[in-house]
């Protein structure tokens, strides 16, 4: 296609999209449903419009991956208003690291016993399909002013978080594969790729979100200036601890998801003799008391926006995609033992001991949404080495086993939020 054909074909995409919107609320599936469908109609079984292969284009995916994975991160930490050190923050910790390596092995002994795979290619195979999704989970994320959910704050956390833990797992997935440096003994794995990646980036998106959100109100409420643009801050943001992060060779994933949680809790330091705007009142960018606040919505706002357009072009390109994965035989019993039996008894490892009940726990359990962290992952190690019918057995496996997920939660979760969120009669 031609690039006014391209650009037509957006325009209406994208017009269609927001025309249709309200309908698309009000059905009983989620939105990725139809995003799917449509790529589906548009991919090489339908009009042949959108003609990418996973292993062909893979650079091209990876990059577009990537970046809808850090729209979506930097968006997740905007909304959590938990602040960084309190202890709600362990059960997403939890599951993001226990819950993780406990998916990542059950899945690799099925890849060793069920699908007779090498050690390397059955952890890499774990690795890839562990990651839960923040992108496709935004029906159960938590929502900024919201009274704090607990298992809702876990799903969300967990989402953001293992999207820059399983890294290191496919790092030692490649490397068994000879792919990737492990070094002596597996050091170089343990020190660069595991603890300093995954400490580095938790501490330089920390730091980074924190400083930038502290220069922009200090120069809004003592300088009346830095206003406006807050699309550029989002974005700059971003960009600066996610490239700062790989400079440093840490977690470019954690850092950006761990800026937007800094930049949310930067804190107002009031002028002496203010006081707190009224309810009801315009709340000025420059008021001393709601600064931070007023910073934080207007690049969430944004932010928001550009993660419903990456969702929507990323699922359209899975959706276009899974005519290349040349059968799906396997994928009858993979994906119910993942969904209901791995993805289960790893949440149930994680929250060994604690205290949250029962009915949640299997909420949880079921809502391990799988999506676009696997296709990215599925996209590296793509382009890091993984080559001929290996390469052809990943692609069966994540487009399969994501777009199985889109579906069966996609038609489970709205269901399964409302029963959550019924009033419980009080006698």
């Amino acid at each position: 296609m031609s690039n006014p054909s391209w650009a037509l074909l957006a325009g209406l995409i994208l017009i269609a999209m927001m025309l249709v919107g309200t309908l698309i609320a009000r059905l009983p599936l989620s939105g990725a449903i139809v995003y799917l469908g449509l790529g589906l109609a548009l991919g090489p079984c339908g009009l042949a419009v959108i003609d990418l292969h996973p292993i062909d284009d893979a650079a091209l995916l990876e990059l577009l991956a990537e970046i809808a994975l850090l729209i979506s991160l930097f968006s997740v930490g905007l909304k959590l208003e938990v602040p960084i050190l309190d202890w709600r923050w362990a059960v997403p910790y939890r599951l993001a690291f226990v819950s993780m390596v406990v998916t990542v092995l059950m899945l690799a002994a099925i890849g060793v016993y069920g699908l007779a795979m090498p050690l390397g290619l059955a952890i890499l195979m774990g690795a890839i399909l562990a990651p839960t999704d923040p992108v496709l989970a935004a029906a159960i994320q938590s929502e900024p002013g919201a009274a704090h959910d607990p298992m809702r704050f876990s799903l969300a956390g967990e989402g953001a978080l293992n999207d820059g833990t399983a890294f290191p797992l496919v790092l030692l997935g490649l490397g068994l594969l000879q792919l990737h440096e492990l070094g002596a003994a597996n050091t170089h794995w343990w020190t660069m790729d595991l603890l300093w990646s995954v400490a580095g980036g938790i501490a330089a998106g920390a730091m980074i979100g924190a400083l930038i959100g502290k220069l922009v109100v200090y120069l809004r409420t003592r300088h009346q200036s830095a206003t406006g643009l807050d699309e550029f801050l989002g974005l700059g943001v971003i960009a600066v601890s996610f490239g700062a992060a790989q400079l440093c060779l840490t977690s470019g994933f954690l850092a950006v998801f761990f800026a937007g949680l800094s930049l949310r809790s930067a804190r107002n330091f009031p002028l002496t003799g203010t006081q707190p705007i009224a309810l009801g009142m315009d709340q000025p960018a420059t008021h001393s008391h709601h600064a931070s606040g007023v910073m934080t919505r207007g690049v969430l706002d944004f932010n928001e926006q550009l993660e419903r357009i990456a969702e929507l072009a990323i699922v359209l390109v899975i959706g276009a995609m899974l005519p290349s994965t040349g059968g799906l035989g396997i994928l009858w019993w993979f994906a119910p033992l993942l969904f209901c039996a791995v993805r289960p008894l790893s949440v149930v490892a994680g929250l060994l001991g604690s205290a949250i009940p029962i009915h949640q726990r299997l909420l949880v359990g079921w809502l391990g949404i799988r999506g676009i962290g696997s296709v990215y992952y599925l996209e590296y190690a793509l382009n890091h080495g993984v080559t001929g019918a290996t390469a052809q057995t990943l692609v069966n496996l994540t487009l399969g086993v994501v777009s199985a997920s889109i579906l069966v939660h996609g038609v489970t979760v709205r269901a399964l939020m409302k029963w959550f969120d019924r009033p419980v009669d009080s006698a």
